[in-house]
């Protein structure tokens, strides 16, 4: 039987938004003050932003983990696969923070505002020639306007279809690139941004170009020497995406020649620091009120849901899974993606004299996972058979209070 009330660590500064949504008593929620992983209990979950879990020992209690932001680089994903464990995020939940981001970019570099505040902050303003002195300064900081410039979006998940939308009301052109765009994305993309069929006719054709991929082996250096000459002379290149897809020595080589007129990024670095052209903030964005909020309540409805219903939705390692609860007696198991796995699940239910009421079986990579509603309880004895199954990662019974 289920063990309530659920035990979750919570890791970093949560927003009181998310956590609400773990009430008491079905929920208890320990800090790790030390991050030493020394607690009297053992948890069901772990729910955090940027703690790094990679170092983290994470017990065999452990169900699921939940990350309050979209990267997931600070979780150990790839072990946590192995043990059948699920990793949610919260993809979307910033996208408007970052949308607004990206704008005050493009302004900073079209406008040169950084260069400008800098000059207004030395000013000696008892010099009598104040008014002269600005007037004459100013003209070092000329710049240009958004309207007209075209835009090229790389990545068009929920952030980047949000900034299409808001270029395209200040009147840029839009061209996006996005070999593995979602149904849900494509329908909700403007149908003004162009298609680019390759990312180098996307660099090609755009003023700027700002950047909205995961970092993965594929997306790694993805803008590097090659790519920066495709683009035209003085582009603005935006990364608010991951630090490690963008080589920084490309950059700097690209604003040396001034084949590249700006490069603001989210991400300072030792490299990058006090080098004319760059414009690094220190990763600001998801830091808004709102976004943190979004982040946290997103993740712990998803971490609720998968304890007490099995249900998997945004996890960057486990197939979406969502199957309504059709009785008060549910399995979910996790298992290899083998052939025949789920004839011996099925096999085994049935050799426990239980009737499937309905089931979900979806897989990812070599992952599987199966929700499997019952018509009756479900015995000790058939959960030890399904777990004795080679291959079955885990099997967790969820039954609803009578």
């Amino acid at each position: 039987m289920t063990i309530t009330p659920w035990q979750v660590l919570v890791l970093n500064q949560i927003s009181p938004s998310g956590l609400e949504r773990l009430p008491a008593p079905d929920y208890a929620l320990h800090r790790d003050a030390e991050g030493r992983g020394r607690l009297a209990v053992e948890p069901d979950a772990i729910l955090l932003r940027s703690a790094d879990l990679h170092q983290y020992p994470i017990g065999p209690s452990v169900k699921a983990i939940a990350r309050a932001g979209a990267g997931t680089n600070n979780i150990p994903v790839d072990a946590m696969t192995k043990r059948g464990v699920p990793v949610f995020n919260a993809p979307g939940a910033n996208a408007n923070a970052v949308k607004e981001l990206v704008l005050a970019g493009m302004l900073m570099a079209a406008r040169r505002l950084p260069a400008a505040l800098r000059f207004v902050a030395e000013l000696d303003t008892t010099v009598p020639d104040l008014d002269k002195i600005v007037e004459d300064g100013k003209k070092r900081f000329a710049g240009f306007e958004l309207a007209g410039q075209t835009l090229g979006i790389v990545g068009l998940g929920r952030i980047g279809c949000q900034v299409a939308d808001a270029a395209l009301a200040l009147g840029m052109q839009v061209i996006g690139y996005d070999p593995d765009i979602t149904v849900d994305a494509a329908w909700s993309l403007s149908s003004q941004v162009r298609r680019a069929i390759t990312l180098d006719e996307l660099l090609r054709a755009s003023n700027f170009v700002t950047l909205h991929v995961p970092l993965v082996d594929a997306t790694r250096g993805l803008i590097d020497t090659r790519r920066l000459a495709v683009m035209p002379d003085g582009a603005v290149l935006l990364n608010f995406s991951r630090e490690g897809v963008v080589e920084d020595a490309a950059v700097l080589a690209a604003l040396e020649t001034r084949k590249l007129g700006r490069y603001v990024c989210d991400f300072p670095s030792a490299a990058l620091h006090d080098r004319d052209g760059v414009i690094a903030l220190p990763h600001l964005g998801a830091s808004t009120r709102e976004a943190e909020d979004n982040c946290a309540r997103m993740v712990a409805d998803q971490l609720r849901d998968y304890l007490e219903h099995g249900n998997v939705n945004n996890a960057v390692n486990f197939p979406q899974a969502l199957m309504p609860r059709g009785t008060r007696w549910r399995l979910a198991i996790t298992n290899a993606n083998v052939p025949n796995m789920l004839g011996q699940l099925s096999t085994a239910i049935a050799q426990a004299g239980l009737n499937i009421h309905d089931m979900l079986n979806k897989s990812r990579g070599d992952l599987a996972y199966t929700i499997v509603d019952v018509d009756s309880e479900v015995p000790a004895s058939a959960i030890d058979a399904m777990r004795a199954i080679d291959g079955v990662l885990g099997v967790r019974y969820l039954p609803l209070a009578g």
